[in-house]
């Protein structure tokens, strides 16, 4: 089904498993996808690929319900129109929720729809071989430039506001949306006169134990300066054990994950950038405390 919610009446007992032939087969697809001798430039647009999209977008739906046990609601609230889709982020680098969130849009709104999620900067230009694959699926250097590209063009544009303050937060937060006093989304908004489509991710910050989120060490190592990081995360994760900062790939831990597409909210031209920052995130706490409950 397209539109409307993911029903999931009596589903069987879930058990993780690792699809290995479905891992192989994406981990074809990303070497492909990083291949290139022209110089890359994370502002690019046009190297956004459908028929990349259209290929994993089946395995990726089955690696997100053997391995994460998705499920999605308000399916109802995602529309062709252009809109900025705020979203929580967790679990760093390899946190899966931007691949569910993905996963979903595309098979709801279609491998042709033009979709761009915004990519930090340590993504797209300090790490280039992951950089040149989010490029290849939509993804496109954080800034409010490029937003304003996308939208006017009549796309639309998946956005963290909360970055690596919500992404890196401890794990005693998990069930908490930390947007921070980040107003650009809805600046983005406001002028391109296209609403906001909340979308919280419940469960994917158990991806792996944050211990320390490491803000002093951040400023030490000089992280904000060279790569806009504020976090120099510690956690717990597979396979290393104990994994240091920001950078470092793990596999998240095969924790069900749901995800709930919220209500859209229009932002009027004199709509004060903080109040609307407030709601957005009052609105996903509420929905994240909701889910966080009916899981317990």
């Amino acid at each position: 089904m397209t539109h409307g919610d993911i029903e999931s009446a009596s589903p069987p007992p879930w058990r993780p498993s690792l699809p290995l032939a479905v891992l192989a087969r994406l981990a074809r697809h990303a070497a492909q996808a990083t291949r290139g001798s022209e110089p890359f430039d994370a502002d690019r647009l046009d190297r956004r690929d459908p028929r990349l999209i259209a290929a994993i977008q089946g395995d990726l739906a089955e690696l997100n319900r053997r391995w994460l046990n998705l499920s999605v609601e308000g399916l109802s609230n995602v529309s062709p129109a252009p809109c900025v889709y705020a979203a929580n982020h967790n679990g760093g680098i390899m946190g899966p929720d931007l691949f569910c969130t993905l996963g979903t849009l595309w098979r709801t709104l279609g491998a042709e729809a033009p979709l761009y999620a915004m990519a930090h900067d340590f993504a797209m230009r300090r790490v280039q071989p992951l950089g040149r694959l989010l490029q290849r699926i939509g993804a496109m250097r954080a800034c409010p430039r490029n937003a304003r590209r996308v939208l006017e063009e009549g796309g639309s544009v998946l956005v963290y506001p909360g970055g690596d303050l919500d992404a890196y937060r401890r794990f005693d937060r998990r069930d908490q949306v930390v947007f921070g006093a980040r107003t650009g989304f809805v600046k983005i908004a406001r002028e391109a006169r296209v609403p906001i489509v909340p979308i919280v991710a419940s469960g994917a910050h158990r991806s792996a134990i944050i211990f320390h989120e490491g803000a002093w060490l951040a400023r030490t190592l000089g992280l904000t300066r060279w790569s806009r990081l504020q976090r120099f995360p510690l956690a717990l994760a597979l396979p290393w054990g104990l994994a240091p900062g920001p950078w470092l790939p793990y596999a998240p831990l095969p924790f069900p994950i749901r995800l709930r597409v919220l209500s859209r909210i229009d932002v009027t031209n004199d709509a004060d950038l903080g109040t609307i920052r407030d709601d957005v995130v009052a609105r996903m706490q509420r929905a994240m405390d909701e889910m966080t409950t009916a899981a317990a």
